[in-house]
C-alpha cells in the first residue's frame, strides 16, 4: 500500500445558511448536511480542516468583469427593482435570483476553491476538498444556472502559476460550459465534461464536435449522454477515455467537479448512477496520484447530495469501507428517511437510452480526438518568485490542526465511529469544526507567482472582445428565453414549481424557511441608483490575458488566522435557511 495522501478540507460554518428562495431548487444547506455526516462518521480525524477567508474583489476580477461584480455587490432584495437593465443583462431570469447576502455567499465558496489551489501549489496537501464550490456555469459577465461566480476558473488560474497543464473533469449532469468557454483557446487547460445533451436540456451546449479553438483545439472534450445511463455504461466510457487522455496530456494537476445531480433520483437529473458508480469516477482519477482539487456542483435532492459527498470524502481518504451503511444519529437524521442508510437503491425506473453500440461508437470517437492532440504540450521556461510560505509554516499549520481536533475529541463532541451512543444533548451539531492557519501566517499563505507575458501569449488566452471572434456561440439567459429554450433543466414553469414543491417537502430542515418572504421576481423599473462609473459590459468567452501576468497575483492570503472555531446549535432544531 502506498503512502497515505494528505487531504485538506475547506468549510465555512455559515455557507449552509444562505438561501436562494423557498421555491428554488438550489439549497446551500446541503453543504451543512454533508459536513455533519463527515463529522459523525469520524472522517475529520484524517482531514486537515480549514475555514477560508472570503475571496476579495481583486481576486474575482481575475476572471469576472468589474461591471458584473459591482452589480453583485450593489443589488439587494430591497433595491433590485431599480436595476431593470442590469438584472436582464447580468442575471437574465429566475434561475439566478437576488437573495440576501448573495455577494458574500459567492466570496465564501470562491475563496475556498482559491485557497484549495494555493494549498496544492504549496505542496502542503495532495488533495483538497471544497464541497461548496464547483459552480461551473457562471460566465465572465453573467450569472447562469444557479452560478454567480465561477470558482473553478479562478482556482485553475491559481493552479496555472505552478502547473504547466491542468486537467478539469466534470461529471455534473449539466455541461460545464462556463469553464470550457473560459479556457477554450488554450492548451494549458484540458476541459472534459460528461453530461446529458439534447432535448433542450440546459445549457444546450457540449456536443461531441465542441473541441476547442485555435491553440485549444482538441483540448476541450465533451461526452454527450442520453437519459438513463447506468454505472456500467458510464464506466465503459469514463475509464478508457480518461486513462488514455491522462497518458497523452500528462496533466500536472486535476480539478474534479463532482456534481451530484448525475445521481439517480435527482430532481433535475435524468441518469441512473448509483452513489458507488458516481464515486468510482472520482476514485479512478484519484488513482493517478496527481495533485487534486475536488469540488461540489449540482445536486437537488439534498439528502442524496449530502450522502454522496460524505461518502466521496471517505473514498478520497480510503475510509469508505469503514463507513457503516446505517447512518450515524445526528441532528439531520430525519432527513434521510425512510431508509436512513448511506447507500440507497436506484429506483428511478428510467430506461437507459445509451445502447452498448452508442457507447462504443462514442468511446472510439473520443479516443480518436485524443490521438490528434499534441502530447504534453510544452510551456516556455520562466522565472518564479521565491516561496511566500516556508516548510516550517506548513508544519506549524498541520500541528495546530491536530491539536484542535484533539481538543474536539477530548470534549466528546464527536460520535465515536464504533459507538451507537447518542451525542450529548446540546452538542450534537457542534459540527462546524474549522481549523485555521496559525496567527501571523495568513498573510503568507497565498503565492504571488505569475506567468511571463510571452508564456501568456503562447497560451493564447483571449483578453476579451466580441464573443463571435472566439468562434463559438454565446447566448445569455435572456436570449435563450427569447428563443423558447428551457432554463436550468426545467421544461416549463409548471415543472419548475413542481420541483420546488418536491424540494420543500423532501427536507424537514427547510420547513422553517416556509414562512419567510420569498425573493421577488425582477420587474422593469428605473435604474437611478446604479453606480455612475462602471466599465462597458462585453461578454467574453475567455479569461483575460492579464490574469496570467506576473504583476497580478490571483490571490492574497486564503487561509484565515486564529484557533479552531466551534459553532453551537441545538440538535434536532431546524437551522434557519
Amino acid at each position: 500500500m502506498g503512502k497515505a495522501r494528505k487531504v485538506a478540507y475547506f468549510y465555512d460554518p455559515e455557507i449552509g445558511n444562505y438561501h436562494y428562495s423557498n421555491q428554488h431548487p438550489m439549497k446551500p444547506h446541503r453543504i451543512k448536511m454533508t459536513h455533519a455526516l463527515i463529522l459523525h462518521y469520524g472522517l475529520y480525524n484524517d482531514l486537515e480542516c480549514f475555514r477560508p477567508i472570503p475571496a476579495e474583489k481583486k481576486d474575482l476580477l481575475k476572471f469576472h468583469s468589474s461591471d458584473y461584480l459591482n452589480f453583485l455587490q450593489t443589488v439587494t432584495t430591497e433595491n433590485q427593482d431599480d436595476f431593470e437593465e442590469e438584472m436582464q443583462s447580468f442575471l437574465g431570469g429566475e434561475d439566478c435570483p437576488v437573495f440576501n447576502n448573495m455577494y458574500q455567499y459567492c466570496q465564501k465558496y470562491a475563496g475556498a476553491s482559491i485557497a484549495g489551489a494555493v494549498k496544492l501549489n504549496q505542496s502542503a496537501n495532495d488533495i483538497v476538498i471544497n464541497w461548496s464550490g464547483g459552480l461551473h456555469h457562471a460566465k465572465k459577465s453573467e450569472a447562469s444556472g444557479f452560478c454567480y461566480v465561477n470558482d473553478i476558473v479562478l482556482a485553475i488560474l491559481e493552479l496555472l502559476k505552478y502547473h504547466n497543464r491542468v486537467l478539469y473533469v466534470d461529471i455534473d449532469i449539466h455541461h460545464g460550459d462556463g469553464v470550457e468557454e473560459a479556457f477554450l483557446t488554450t492548451n494549458r487547460v484540458m476541459t472534459v465534461s460528461f453530461h446529458k445533451y439534447g432535448d433542450n436540456f440546459f445549457p444546450g451546449t457540449g456536443d461531441l464536435d465542441s473541441i476547442g479553438k485555435r491553440e485549444g483545439k482538441y483540448y476541450a472534450m465533451n461526452v454527450p449522454l442520453k437519459d438513463g445511463i447506468d454505472d456500467q455504461s458510464y464506466a465503459a466510457l469514463f475509464k478508457p477515455v480518461m486513462s488514455k487522455l491522462i497518458e497523452v496530456y500528462q496533466p500536472q494537476a486535476v480539478v474534479f467537479q463532482s456534481g451530484a445531480d448525475s445521481l439517480a433520483g435527482d430532481k433535475l437529473g435524468a441518469f441512473n448512477l448509483s452513489m458507488r458508480g458516481h464515486a468510482d469516477c472520482l476514485n479512478f482519477i484519484k488513482s493517478f496520484g496527481l495533485p487534486m482539487l475536488v469540488l461540489g456542483g449540482g445536486g437537488y435532492r439534498i439528502s442524496n447530495v449530502s450522502r454522496c459527498w460524505a461518502y466521496e470524502t471517505g473514498v478520497i481518504l480510503g475510509k469508505d469501507k469503514e463507513m457503516e451503511d446505517e447512518l450515524p444519529p445526528h441532528a439531520y437524521t430525519n432527513n434521510y428517511g425512510p431508509d436512513f442508510r448511506l447507500h440507497i437503491p436506484v429506483r428511478t425506473g428510467k430506461e437507459n437510452l445509451n445502447s452498448p453500440e452508442r457507447i462504443a461508437k462514442l468511446r472510439n470517437e473520443l479516443l480518436q480526438n485524443i490521438s490528434r492532440m499534441e502530447a504534453a504540450p510544452s510551456v516556455a521556461f520562466h522565472e518564479r518568485a521565491p516561496d511566500l510560505m516556508t516548510e516550517e509554516d506548513l508544519q506549524s499549520n498541520q500541528l495546530e490542526a491536530e491539536e484542535s481536533v484533539n481538543r474536539l475529541q477530548a470534549a466528546h463532541w464527536q460520535l465515536p465511529r464504533d459507538s451507537k451512543e447518542s451525542v450529548p444533548a446540546g452538542k450534537a451539531d457542534r459540527a462546524d469544526l474549522v481549523i485555521r492557519a496559525p496567527t501571523g501566517r495568513a498573510d503568507r499563505a497565498g503565492p504571488a507567482y505569475g506567468v511571463s507575458p510571452g508564456q501568456a501569449e503562447r497560451a493564447n488566452l483571449a483578453s476579451g472582445g466580441p464573443p463571435e471572434r472566439a468562434g463559438v456561440p454565446f447566448r445569455t439567459s435572456a436570449e435563450r428565453a427569447q428563443k423558447g429554450e428551457t432554463s436550468y433543466g426545467l421544461q416549463d414553469a409548471s415543472a419548475y414549481a413542481q420541483a420546488a414543491r418536491q424540494d420543500l417537502d423532501s427536507s424537514r430542515s427547510n420547513q422553517a424557511a416556509a414562512g419567510q418572504e420569498e425573493v421577488r421576481v425582477p420587474r422593469a423599473l428605473a435604474k437611478d441608483t446604479w453606480a455612475a462609473t462602471h466599465d462597458s459590459v462585453q461578454p467574453s468567452l475567455n479569461v483575460n490575458q492579464q490574469s496570467l501576468q506576473p504583476s497580478g497575483a490571483l490571490v492574497s492570503p486564503r487561509i484565515q488566522e486564529s484557533s479552531s472555531l466551534m459553532k453551537d446549535f441545538e440538535p434536532g432544531v431546524n437551522p434557519k435557511p
